[in-house]
């Protein structure tokens, strides 16, 4: 008995651990499924005031509806999108009817069509507030005098048109914006990886288990000194 309680002991403890932490990562995963289910309520309500002054992080995700004029200039945020390619998202100001002006992050234009007349004047924008976090240590800084940006970057956006640094994602411009198609915002870009994390200790667990019983094995049959 005496040789195989070390490996039990340590067989034991190790299959503890991993399994705790596979059932901690389940419950995560609870959590964070939650979270999205919340931010997605939030994303499909229905349309709220613009806050009289939004600061960063307030209201993300808020649906809005704006009625005033789309203004012709564009920022163009350099975008590549599964199935669809390389392109630009297009950011323009918009001046509601009150005289408030914010960006308005109209969607996806195909890279080559930078050029393309865009629809600009009187319409109403269905979107949703928001908060970009596009910026990272490996993204590159922005051309502003070639108009190439490469993050959503609402202060120098804002500077560079002249409104608030307030941006509203469209989910629809009517009237219908043409060649540029919304980018609504949803939570797929949200990373949730829980349960990728529970199956891999859950798989170790069972590693670690089959492991100790080969130890075990070796021990009471002095085959492992």
């Amino acid at each position: 008995m005496t040789r195989i309680l070390a490996p039990l002991i340590i067989g034991l403890t190790g299959t503890a651990i991993l399994v705790w932490l596979g059932v901690w990562q389940i419950e995560r995963l609870a959590w964070k499924e939650a979270v999205l289910a919340e931010i997605e309520a939030t994303i499909d309500g229905p349309p709220q005031p613009l806050p009289a002054s939004a600061t960063p992080g307030e209201g993300r995700y808020m649906p809005v509806a704006l009625r005033g004029v789309l203004e012709e200039g564009a920022l163009f945020v350099l975008v590549s999108v599964k199935r669809r390619g390389a392109g630009w998202r297009v950011i323009s100001a918009f001046e509601t009817q009150d005289g408030r002006r914010v960006l308005v992050d109209r969607g996806f234009l195909p890279v080559a069509e930078k050029d393309a007349a865009r629809f600009h004047g009187d319409a109403t924008v269905m979107g949703n507030l928001h908060w970009p976090d596009d910026r990272n240590d490996s993204t590159p800084e922005n051309d502003v005098a070639a108009n190439v940006w490469y993050a959503r970057d609402l202060g120098p956006m804002a500077d560079a048109l002249g409104t608030e640094p307030v941006l509203i994602v469209a989910r629809g411009i009517d009237p219908d914006p043409g060649a540029v198609s919304p980018m609504p915002v949803d939570t797929s870009g949200i990373p949730n990886d829980h349960l990728e994390y529970a199956v891999t200790w859950f798989g170790l667990a069972a590693v670690w288990v089959l492991m100790t019983g080969l130890w075990v094995y070796a021990r009471a049959n002095g085959k492992d000194a």
